[in-house]
């Protein structure tokens, strides 16, 4: 049996030890949303909202187009609430959209592009497939009931 040398530490225990001393285990923290975006938003969401960045417990979400930022909105205390919750911990406090171009492939954009531009009151009807690619029972559900709620609003003459 090998003897331990007091001299040495395990790389994990310095790894952490640094992490504390420069204050970078908050950041790291932060950055832990990117890996489980897709699974908590479903893939749907992903290809039309992607985090850009985290200030402050501030996520910086880039999304395809002002339909998607407005729907999202409503829905966003409920996404950070479950990026919190797979965190396990408050990371997020609030979600910021911002329209932007989100790196997918061309043909998926332009095909929810022409789903989803144009004017709200001439939106198509969203198909129950569409639906069923949000993942998370919940977030389909609120989407489900903000796109019946608009579009039972009447366009302002």
């Amino acid at each position: 049996m090998a003897k331990k040398n007091p001299q040495l530490e395990r790389v994990g225990d310095v790894l952490d030890q640094s992490l504390k001393r420069l204050d970078l285990a908050l950041r790291l923290d932060e950055y832990g949303v990117w890996p489980i975006w897709n699974d908590i938003v479903g893939k749907t969401i992903a290809r039309n909202a992607q985090p850009e960045k985290i200030r402050n417990g501030t996520l910086f979400v880039k999304v395809t187009s002002p339909v998607w930022m407005q729907q999202l909105q409503f829905m966003k205390n409920m996404i950070a609430d479950k990026l919190n919750q797979r965190l396990k911990q408050d990371v997020v406090k609030n979600i910021f959209f911002m329209v932007g171009r989100i790196d997918a492939e061309e043909e998926e954009l332009e095909t929810q592009s022409l789903e989803l531009h144009g004017d709200p009151a001439t939106l198509p009807q969203v198909s129950e497939e569409f639906l069923q690619s949000i993942d998370d029972a919940e977030i389909r559900d609120a989407f489900k009931k903000l796109l019946k709620s608009f579009a039972r609003r009447k366009p302002k003459s």
